[in-house]
């Protein structure tokens, strides 16, 4: 394995000599136009190739609706130009958020949903135009093992891992078959407010250990919830095709979805060597849910509560990974071109370009342009740089003083309680934020790689 490394190519040729030497391969592009080109989805148009990630800020009121610095982020978000807003993990049910400020969609919190919505919109045609609408995607959560409703954690699994259970306190839950069932329907009721509110698609999400991403890997679990890949995909199956029941062709369904987990006794992983994947039940799911109607799939990979290196390479962060991040960004991509190439009528949406600083742009032309995905998905791009899609496609690059540094500050605010955002870039809101939450905390690169090979 090659050595962890922080960027440092400023040259484009730079970064295609190593990628070279690594063994991997990046799709550097020279044509930065061709993330202009629109794209149709059933009867809506996305506007370019660029999508802004769902970023959780953990800055919702108690009650699960939006606060001004969550205004603030999409209002931002909606300005800056990228076709695709991916609104953030928005939980179904009180039990299952995250953290206390989590969003939360239901019937108390229509209106207030519906303001951010149409405040974002509204925000995008002053600085776009009157006719200018990125298409809007809510993403519907529950949390499972990594619920913490109340600031305390109280997990609510899915399955039993003993690699992962060896952190869940006493007072955790194993979520019912019956449960599960109402569940369901409550992820129905869901999607109906979204489509009354106006989004355009709803985001069943399958991703990074949360419920229903647990239950892919439910292999040991009695019951239709698990052991057959038909069981354990039973919930994500049902759902869909009650909203399609339910909806029609009133909102599109969409599931940013985890490709693979990375560590053993997960979904899709390598039996003798788990840090790999093994994507022949992936790609068998969304053959599947493309059958059943999803069109948008925005790919990720890993476990940010366990191994986040494997769906964000950073420069800095909790500990050092065993990679170079160029191979771990290589390996995001790779995948997503093999899924791509599954469901070659679906839109996937690829991801790990903040690493890739200013040659996010590059690599994002190569991949659209050459058909490795159809559009590239910008996370903590977003946070520290909001108008990073206007600059690409009005200037054909991004400004370099401006991108995201891959310092993962904003990850260790949201580990330890605070509200999400770019220190270094949005310094004025969250320095302050930053160093109240840090205080007494341990400096980071603090764990041995050996707890996440």
């Amino acid at each position: 394995m090659a050595a962890h490394e922080k960027f440092h190519y400023q040259d484009k040729s730079q970064l295609a000599a190593a990628a070279k030497e690594l063994g991997v391969n990046l799709p550097l592009g020279e044509n930065t136009a061709v993330l202009r080109q629109s794209i149709s989805l059933g009867s809506k148009v996305i506007p370019n190739r660029l999508c802004i990630h769902p970023m959780e800020g953990c800055d919702g009121e108690a009650d699960g609706k939006p606060s001004e610095l969550v205004r603030r982020r999409y209002r931002r978000f909606a300005q800056g130009g990228a076709g695709l807003l991916w609104f953030e993990a928005t939980a179904v049910v009180n039990e299952g958020r995250a953290n206390p400020r989590q969003l939360m969609i239901n019937e108390e919190n229509r209106e207030a949903l519906k303001t951010l919505l149409e405040e974002s919109l509204n925000a995008a045609k002053e600085l776009h135009g009157k006719d200018y609408r990125p298409f809007t995607v809510v993403q519907l959560t529950h949390s499972g093992r990594y619920s913490r409703p109340s600031g305390k954690a109280f997990p609510i699994i899915a399955c039993r891992n003993p690699l992962l259970d060896a952190k869940l306190p006493a007072d955790f839950k194993v979520i019912s078959d019956e449960e599960l069932a109402t569940l369901e329907d409550t992820y129905v009721e869901a999607a109906a407010i979204a489509a009354e509110i106006g989004f355009d698609a709803v985001d069943i999400k399958c991703c990074h250990g949360y419920l229903l991403a647990e239950l892919l890997s439910a292999y040991d679990r009695p019951g239709i919830y698990g052991g057959s890949f038909e069981n354990r995909t039973r919930f994500l199956t049902n759902v869909i095709a009650k909203i399609k029941a339910k909806l029609g062709e009133k909102i599109e369904i969409a599931v940013r979805l985890n490709s693979y987990d990375a560590y053993a006794y997960g979904w899709a992983v390598d039996k003798q060597e788990p840090a790999k994947a093994d994507l022949t039940e992936t790609k068998k799911l969304v053959s599947l849910l493309h059958e059943n109607g999803v069109r948008l799939f925005n790919i990720s990979a890993g476990n940010p509560y366990y191994n986040p290196h494997i769906g964000r390479p950073y420069d800095i962060g909790s500990y050092i990974p065993p990679v170079n991040p160029i191979e771990g960004v290589a390996n995001l991509l790779t995948i997503c071109k093999e899924l791509q190439a599954t469901v070659p009528e679906a839109v996937v949406i690829a991801t790990g370009f903040s690493w890739l600083r200013h040659h996010g742009a590059e690599v994002a032309a190569g991949g659209v342009e050459t058909g490795w995905f159809k559009m590239a998905g910008f996370g903590r791009q977003a946070f520290a740089y909001p108008d990073f899609a206007k600059d690409i496609l009005e200037n054909g690059a991004m400004d370099q003083s401006k991108i995201c540094i891959a310092c993962s500050k904003c990850t260790a605010i949201m580990r330890d309680g605070g509200r999400a955002g770019c220190v270094p870039r949005d310094a004025a809101i969250y320095v302050p934020i930053y160093r109240e939450v840090r205080e007494g905390k341990p400096v980071f690169e603090s764990k041995v790689v050996a707890e996440h090979v």
